[in-house]
């Protein structure tokens, strides 16, 4: 393998992130320059190197005289001397626009004019490191995700100054090394963090704002949107200090109220609580077991007799859910005397509200009446019921999917909700709570994460097919936010921004124009 037109490369700092890069050179045959500022410093680059590649040769994905091979492609030093015949440089220092400035300042004296210098920043603007330079004009900013040598996604980021032949070397030589580059503008947080982060703060707001549990929220976005981890599980394993400095240079960048830190997250940062690697975060890792708030598929107890009203995907979902835990369905409002759950699987909320006042004519006491129409507040359909009291609100985000959440209101009578849940149990449905708020948790969190993408898209800051490769790639998510918007639709996206922007007044919330469009159009983003 090649590097296409690099034939030596530096890389300045050997922390985690710059050793794996120096490793992920090597791996590709190129020869590596490794700079530190000391020799304790270069010591732990050294140890960061040979305990990547031994633990390679342990799981039988490296050869141990391919090890050594790559450990002998590096040459460590400490100072910038050796770096004068290096074509590219790429810089590892920690994320502080002060240090890699300097940093540049140092690099652009002793590497050759043509060389071309590059930035491993994960939220800074590239331009702001470029114009202290002499030579903006091949300054690039090349993200690669933790762990370098193994994520495969690499963020070529061009600024409005760097010559397009450099963009084009940088982007050729990350797929050379195997790596699937996508290349876009500098915009803090580029794609994935921008979109990532977000997504995490508004997690933290709604703890904040005691919408659900910590646990019902992890457990709510890996059970019910398929996510590898919940984002409070995430936060602490990237980092709480690392997550609230990104936070910090996009919303600089931006204002936009997403990425303003929430304080949940602050205040743990100042604590000193900063995830996995002090012990605790927003969970404690010190061996003893987490406890999960939510609550799994029912055992033991005999399932129940479910009413289902109403007709399309939904009840046609919720009804094939009851036939597989063996539960007896009813469908008939005048049929409903012996049932534990009403279920009204309308339409529309205005259907929803009158199969649900139907039905509590004819159930008996002690049964529990589900709304899951989520136009509306849950408390507007149990108002209209005459048995408020009796009334939750259930929601599946996906319709074939495990995961229920139930939303008790203002008006819910005590015991309530949780029969509301071990009924769900007993479906087989894994169960979290929330409060009666729009979107409840997964569609509250997903769709503005999936808005701002869009919004991305509309303003051609990156294309749909780089969208997709930087959270999939990048962040290990399932799929991409353009692939899931067209997924679950567009229209469906729409009316739950806007039911967000309603109860909120939430600027971030509002539906953006591209979205809007294609929901007016029926048609799919892609």
């Amino acid at each position: 393998m090649t590097g296409a037109s690099f034939g030596r490369v530096g890389v300045v700092g050997l922390g985690t992130m710059g050793a794996g890069i120096a490793e992920v050179l090597a791996r590709g045959g190129l020869p590596v320059v490794g700079v530190e500022v000391d020799g304790d410093a270069l010591e732990r680059g050294r140890g960061h190197l040979e305990r990547s590649t031994g633990r390679a040769v342990k799981r039988g994905r490296l050869t141990e005289e391919g090890r050594r091979e790559i450990l002998d492609r590096v040459a460590l030093s400490v100072g910038f001397a050796e770096l004068g015949d290096c074509d590219l440089v790429i810089e590892a220092v920690p994320e502080r626009l002060d240090l890699k400035r300097r940093v540049f300042a140092e690099l652009d004296k002793v590497c050759r004019p043509d060389a071309v210098l590059a930035t491993n920043t994960s939220s800074l603007s590239v331009t702001d490191i470029a114009v202290t330079t002499g030579r903006p004009t091949k300054i690039v900013g090349v993200h690669f995700f933790n762990p370098a040598p193994v994520m495969r996604l690499v963020e070529v980021i061009r600024t409005v100054l760097t010559e397009p032949e450099a963009v084009e070397r940088v982007a050729a030589l990350a797929e050379a090394l195997g790596k699937t580059p996508v290349t876009i503008g500098d915009r803090a947080g580029f794609v994935a963090n921008r979109l990532l982060f977000g997504y995490l703060n508004q997690a933290a707001a709604m703890l904040d704002s005691g919408h659900a549990t910590r646990d019902d929220i992890d457990t709510a976005m890996t059970a019910g949107a398929g996510l590898p981890m919940g984002p409070f599980a995430l936060m602490d394993l990237i980092g709480l200090d690392t997550c609230l400095g990104i936070l910090e240079a996009v919303h600089a960048e931006t204002r936009d109220p997403r990425h303003a830190p929430s304080p949940a997250l602050r205040e743990r940062v100042t604590a000193g609580l900063l995830g996995r690697k002090s012990g605790h975060g927003f969970h404690v890792h010190d061996g003893r077991a987490v406890q999960d708030e939510a609550a799994g598929p029912g055992t033991g107890a005999s399932a129940p007799t479910v009413g289902v009203l109403g007709t399309g995907p939904l009840a046609d979902a919720v009804a094939a859910l009851c036939d597989r835990a063996g539960g007896r369905v009813r469908t008939a409002a005048a049929d409903l005397g012996d049932c534990d759950l009403v279920i009204e699987c309308a339409q529309d909320a205005e259907a929803g509200r009158a199969l649900l006042a139907a039905a509590a004519e004819s159930v008996k006491d002690g049964a529990v009446l589900a709304a899951t129409s989520t136009g509306v507040p849950v408390v507007e359909q149990a108002v209209a019921t005459g048995r408020p009291g009796d009334v939750v609100g259930l929601h599946l985000p996906e319709a074939d999917g495990t995961l229920a959440e139930i939303a008790a209101t203002v008006v819910t009578a005590p015991g309530v909700a949780d029969r509301a849940a071990d009924l769900a149990g007993r479906l087989g449905l894994t169960v979290v709570r929330c409060r009666d708020r729009a979107g409840f948790i997964v569609d509250a969190l997903r769709f503005p994460y999936l808005n701002d993408a869009a919004a991305m898209l509309g303003a051609g800051y990156a294309g749909a097919d780089a969208i997709d490769a930087a959270m999939t790639l990048g962040c290990g998510y399932p799929s991409g936010p353009i692939a899931d918007l067209d997924r679950l639709g567009p229209g469906r996206a729409v009316a739950v921004l806007r039911a967000l922007y309603a109860e909120t007044r939430d600027a971030s919330f509002a539906p953006a124009p591209l979205l809007v469009e294609h929901a007016t159009a029926g048609r799919p983003l892609r």
